[in-house]
């Protein structure tokens, strides 16, 4: 059964910048921050290239093939099959891994407050939330959606109190800028980064719910890419012309701490709100979003079949849905929010790496743009995969491995006597 259409222009944009500007303004930008000091400022550039990249080839395949589940879909029609279950399988990680973040993060802010920066309570929370958020898209994608813009906006006008309350700081102070690790830090904060942009294929990995796909998709994910930027640009002048060192009990600086320093109290406050209102936004995002891919392969047979199982009114599918809560939750109880974004950035670079090399296989009349900022993103992907802590990327390689034997073995069993044959959307 389809999804309906329900969502225009303006709601994929929300949609979009409700996965961008969250976990990647407020935990990436600190985290980058910590790996590499002042570096962070040209890795949030050079990750906007990059991503613009990927998201014009991201747009030119949701506009071709407007269908739900993103580049496991674009793998599996314009690659192989192979190609295909590993961009699904890398997305479910990576994204998981990026909504497991966001509740880590939700806690952390939430918790500053009251001085507990310990491990237990900051897991044990968000533990909480994932399991709200969860229940919230299960009753309906609508109601969700309305949800989605009221946040968005609260945490737009939050950072722009941060950057306002930052600027005369740095008016009267000057900068003050110090840098960490070299150009290992630069790539790697590049590569954290670049995560931080990729809730654009939030909107690709809705594509059967959007209505006027071939139109309104590259229009989404442009708007959506240009604001983003434009934002993190502006946050992170600001972070590193008046630096506060990176707490060492976290390993990061939540941009509340920041505020701090800027005098007046209120602005510290806003910052936090909307901190923690962005995280909410982001993993309400993410589980939407996860749920639809989950729901992509469930009714490919890559996954048990009854994760295609959509309700009577075509809006939500409830058994991916809760798949997706159930996820998060696991990875949510590493209860290390470093460790959760270098996994997400590992894996979400290996599928965005895929995603271009389909968008390279396009026939002529479906491409709207040059080959060549296709090459250039599945490049930049590959490279910057392996500047994250060899310990993230080898357990990705190896997850890889894994997920590979399990799409043989589910490949053989669907060709077996009265096996259910694959279903295609």
């Amino acid at each position: 059964m389809q999804l309906k259409r329900t969502v225009g222009v303006g709601g994929a944009v929300l949609l979009g910048l409700g996965s961008i500007v969250g976990t990647g303004i407020f935990v990436s930008l600190p985290i980058a921050y910590a790996t590499s000091g002042a570096f962070v400022l040209p890795a949030v550039l050079i990750a906007a290239c990059v991503a613009v990249c990927n998201g014009l080839s991201s747009a030119q395949l949701a506009a071709a093939h407007p269908v739900s589940g993103g580049t496991y879909e674009y793998g599996y029609r314009l690659l192989n099959g192979r190609l295909g279950f590993t961009a699904g399988w890398m997305f479910l990680i990576a994204k998981s891994a990026s909504a497991a973040t966001a509740a880590l993060g939700f806690s952390t802010y939430l918790l500053q407050d009251f001085h507990a920066d310990d491990r237990w309570p900051i897991t044990g929370l968000a533990a909480g939330v994932v399991i709200a958020l969860t229940v919230m898209v299960l009753s309906g994608l609508r109601r969700s959606n309305r949800l989605n813009a009221v946040l968005v906006c609260l945490t737009v006008g939050a950072l722009l109190a941060f950057v306002g309350g930052g600027l005369p700081v740095l008016a009267r102070h000057g900068p003050h800028l110090y840098f960490n690790n070299g150009v290992p830090g630069l790539l790697e904060s590049t590569a954290l980064m670049f995560v931080a942009y990729t809730g654009y294929g939030r909107i690709a990995t809705m594509g059967e719910e959007i209505t006027e796909p071939r139109r309104n998709i590259p229009r989404a994910m442009i708007v959506t890419l240009a604001t983003s930027a434009l934002l993190y640009a502006a946050v992170a002048f600001v972070l590193v012309g008046y630096p506060v060192r990176p707490s060492q009990k976290l390993g990061w600086l939540p941009l509340q701490q920041q505020a701090a320093a800027f005098g007046p109290g209120w602005i510290e406050r806003v910052v936090g709100l909307g901190a923690m209102l962005a995280m909410l936004g982001v993993l309400l995002n993410l589980v939407l979003g996860l749920s639809r891919v989950w729901l992509a392969m469930g009714r490919r047979g890559d996954m048990p079949g009854v994760l295609a199982r959509v309700n009577p009114s075509g809006t939500t599918p409830v058994p991916a849905v809760i798949v997706t809560g159930l996820v998060i939750l696991g990875l949510v109880l590493i209860g290390d929010v470093k460790k959760t974004w270098s996994f997400s950035a590992f894996t979400v670079l290996v599928y965005y790496a895929i995603t271009n090399a389909a968008a390279l296989r396009l026939p002529a009349e479906q491409r709207r743009y040059p080959r060549a900022l296709a090459v250039a993103g599945l490049l930049s992907c590959l490279f910057l995969a392996f500047w994250v802590e060899w310990q993230v990327w080898a357990i990705g390689l190896g997850l890889i491995v894994l997920g590979l034997l399990w799409h043989a073995l589910a490949r053989r069993a669907s060709k077996q006597p009265g096996a259910t044959p694959d279903r295609h959307p």
